[in-house]
């Protein structure tokens, strides 16, 4: 599986990003896909995620202001970010599961300035 973010960039406080994650290979298989970000000196968390069966899960921080859709026919996923504040600025990594195998694309640079 492979995985090909793009969609990242600088934005105001308040302003809206959206981030697509292309996944090519056996993607049929896969149990999970979503978003994870690295914030510098933090560790890496869960920022959303859909599963196989169209469950979706968030990170509270995000919760109202994110919001993960997929594009099966393309298999794309993508993250719609509203309302973003300095705190979301971080590396943004797309990452699927498939059998308990973890799989990575390269981060996308998400800025919100004050």
């Amino acid at each position: 599986v492979q995985l090909q973010a793009s969609g990242g960039g600088a934005v105001q406080a308040g302003g809206s990003l959206r981030l697509s994650c292309a996944a090519s290979g056996k993607t049929f298989r896969l149990n999970s896909i979503g978003w994870y970000r690295q914030a510098p000196g933090k560790q890496r968390e869960l920022v959303a995620a859909i599963s196989y069966s169209d469950s979706l899960n968030y990170a509270d921080s995000v919760k109202g202001r994110f919001t993960i859709s997929r594009d099966n026919a393309k298999n794309t996923v993508y993250l719609q970010m509203n309302s973003l504040k300095p705190e979301d600025t971080a590396v943004y990594y797309c990452h699927a599961e498939e059998l308990r195998v973890d799989y990575w694309g390269r981060g996308t640079l998400v800025t919100v300035s004050s």
